[in-house]
């Protein structure tokens, strides 16, 4: 994509009324103007929230809202070339249950209240292999989740990375966590059906690849602090590549 491209779509993210852009210094250390009014004063209805974290181009989003007219979905991911995507499409065909946020998922507390949002999402996200503190299903990220969550609320990892996979499997386990669904091959048996049927940019490339495409939902259910699982994922990361496109 080139600079020109970039400069185009960031100026039309800022006309997107459904894609909000706070900087860094209406979340540090505050709460965001829309923590515990997402519902009310935005999607103006009562229906549950559903995040999609990293959610890059935001074909997940908007599938998931365009299946799901009675439930609000939201988007976040730092890239605004990505969002515009999502953004100029729910704009565009007036979905008016989706919207996107671009802004680091590290600041989550600052915008959501406890127990505003019923579930989370994160799909094919980078498995930050050297960085443990980073991966979206890491212990410190899970207890932020679990704060803006009510208790048992459910997780789904859907991800082209089996050491993604396999050390969330091992955390949910670990930390006494009820797994609701585990597969390392989604289409092993053909086409999923529902939520699962959705797929974004990338999974598409995967699929045609012929790379297994990993999955497991479970719910942050475990009253006591999250701990590191107790695995060993050299083999795992030896052997990861990711593909680029």
């Amino acid at each position: 994509m080139s600079g020109k491209d970039k400069l185009r779509k960031f100026r039309e993210n800022e006309t997107f009324s459904c894609l909000m852009q706070p900087a860094t210094d209406e979340l540090l250390d505050k709460d965001y103007r829309l923590k515990g009014k997402w519902a009310s004063e935005y999607f103006r209805n009562s229906n549950p929230i559903v995040l999609e974290l990293g959610c890059g181009k935001g074909e997940y989003t908007v599938g998931l809202a365009l299946a799901n007219r009675d439930v609000n979905y939201i988007g976040m991911d730092i890239k605004g070339a990505r969002l515009w995507k999502g953004a100029k499409y729910v704009t565009e065909h007036s979905v008016a249950n989706a919207a996107f946020l671009r802004t680091r998922i590290e600041f989550i507390d600052s915008i959501f209240a406890p127990g505003e949002v019923s579930e989370i999402w994160i799909t094919f996200a980078d498995p930050q292999i050297n960085k443990e503190r980073r991966r979206l299903t890491s212990p410190m990220f899970l207890e932020r989740y679990s704060r803006i969550m009510p208790h048992g609320g459910i997780i789904h990892l859907k991800t082209d990375s089996k050491y993604l996979y396999s050390y969330t499997r091992a955390l949910a386990v670990s930390n006494g966590l009820s797994i609701l669904a585990d597969t390392e091959d989604l289409y092993a048996s053909g086409e999923p059906e529902g939520p699962l049927s959705i797929k974004t940019f990338y999974e598409s490339h995967y699929l045609r690849m012929g790379m297994p495409i990993n999955y497991i939902s479970f719910r942050l259910d475990n009253d006591r602090p999250l701990v590191s699982p107790d695995w060993d994922g050299s083999e795992l990361a030896a052997m990861h590549v990711r593909i680029k496109f």
